[in-house]
């Protein structure tokens, strides 16, 4: 372990034993390095690496602070990683959010309230309108999707297929493009997710997403087996 990984984890030692709790300010450089047993450049460089993994964050003029800690925040890192995978890894990405998506609507399908239920209908009706729009079709089916998984009340799942599906969308866009009967086919997948979660039926709405998102990774996979090139 280097002298910055030492000093990193002995920050986090900090913030786990509440002596540093959320939203509390860290110490002065010199008595920070000084606690730490190292000097102010490696210092430097642990406060910066986690400032990059939003542990901390820097406020201008008023020093490093630690961050409230949330999964939101911890692991918004998620989806800019993904960002950095090559294609062939979507379908990796897809088989994810099909495990992960399809049991979180089952969940939001017992805890949604009527307001969320609302929402998801709105993006529905808007997916409905937008059917020629394949960019704003997508949108809202990102928040669709969104909607759905933020009423499991879990911000842990929330923040994890957030950052997983910021790839899928370019799929879906990908997907529209070249697929004549993908707007209509995404409609009726959505619809059945919607009736399942109206109906509170968990099962239900495991499944229709389970459908849902299978049809995408089945389109997928014949696709980039397509682009790949041949030898």
């Amino acid at each position: 372990m280097s002298l910055t990984e030492k000093a990193m984890t002995r920050i986090r030692e900090l913030i786990r034993s509440g002596e540093l709790p959320p939203g509390s300010r860290l110490p002065p450089e010199q008595q920070l390095a000084a606690d730490l047993g190292v000097g102010r450049n490696i210092m430097r460089e642990a406060v910066r690496a986690l400032v990059t993994a939003r542990v901390l964050e820097v406020r201008r003029g008023n020093g490093t602070f630690v961050t409230s800690l949330q999964p939101r925040v911890l692991l918004e890192g998620i989806g800019g990683a993904i960002e950095l995978l090559p294609v062939d890894a979507m379908l990796e990405l897809t088989e994810v959010r099909r495990l992960f998506e399809s049991v979180a609507t089952g969940l939001a399908a017992t805890r949604i309230t009527p307001a969320q239920l609302a929402e998801v209908r709105t993006h529905l009706e808007a997916m409905r309108s937008a059917a020629d729009d394949v960019e704003l079709l997508n949108q809202h089916d990102a928040a669709f999707h969104h909607a759905v998984v933020a009423a499991t009340g879990n911000e842990t799942l929330s923040a994890v297929v957030e950052g997983i599906s910021s790839r899928t969308v370019r799929a879906r866009v990908w997907r529209g493009l070249v697929d004549a009967d993908a707007a209509e086919r995404t409609l009726r997948e959505h619809e059945a997710i919607y009736l399942a979660l109206v109906a509170g039926d968990a099962i239900q709405a495991q499944a229709a997403a389970l459908m849902h998102i299978t049809s995408i990774e089945t389109w997928l996979r014949a696709n980039l087996r397509d682009e790949q090139p041949q030898r």
